[in-house]
């Protein structure tokens, strides 16, 4: 945050600390051209750097802000390119990937590759999971949240192992 503040006023309802947190879930609709309106909790953290989206784990859109994408990016550099597994990784997460501003109603576009990939077709849930948004499928969305709110009510012991 910025001495004045500013970066406080600029991100309203993006809960602001070390790095941003995108929280929330919101019932959404996508057009016919694959747009999709994001919360307007989530837009001013997105306005002016805009976003890039790309393919997330189990099947659904990542939205990264500019800034944690390139924090992103510079990490998935550093994979090793000896490892075939790291090699598939970084070649479906960047080769997924398209950067975009969103327009003046708020919206994102997005493309058939990913619209394919995450099974989007009309009836979405936007998500906010931290540094994440995320986009699903609302049937598949209430599947994976199902699993979710399961390993959240039991997950303590784990965390006590990793002194959390």
């Amino acid at each position: 945050m910025g001495k004045d503040g500013a970066r406080w006023v600029a991100q309203e309802n993006h809960i602001e600390g070390e790095c941003g947190v995108f929280v929330g879930e919101f019932q959404h609709t996508m057009d016919g051209k694959g747009r999709v309106v994001l919360p307007a909790r989530f837009r001013k953290a997105l306005e002016t750097d805009g976003c890039v989206l790309t393919k997330g784990q189990e099947e659904c859109v990542f939205v990264w802000s500019s800034e944690d994408w390139q924090e992103e990016a510079e990490r998935m550099k550093k994979l090793p390119r000896t490892d075939r597994r790291f090699r598939g990784y970084a070649r479906s997460f960047f080769s997924g990937a398209l950067p975009q501003g969103l327009d003046g109603q708020g919206r994102v576009t997005v493309p058939q590759n990913l619209r394919s990939y995450a099974g989007l077709e009309k009836d979405l849930v936007v998500v906010g999971t931290g540094k994440l948004i995320e986009i699903w499928d609302a049937e598949r969305w209430s599947e994976v949240s199902a699993e979710a709110d399961d390993v959240y009510a039991n997950i303590e012991e784990a965390f006590s192992d990793y002194g959390i």
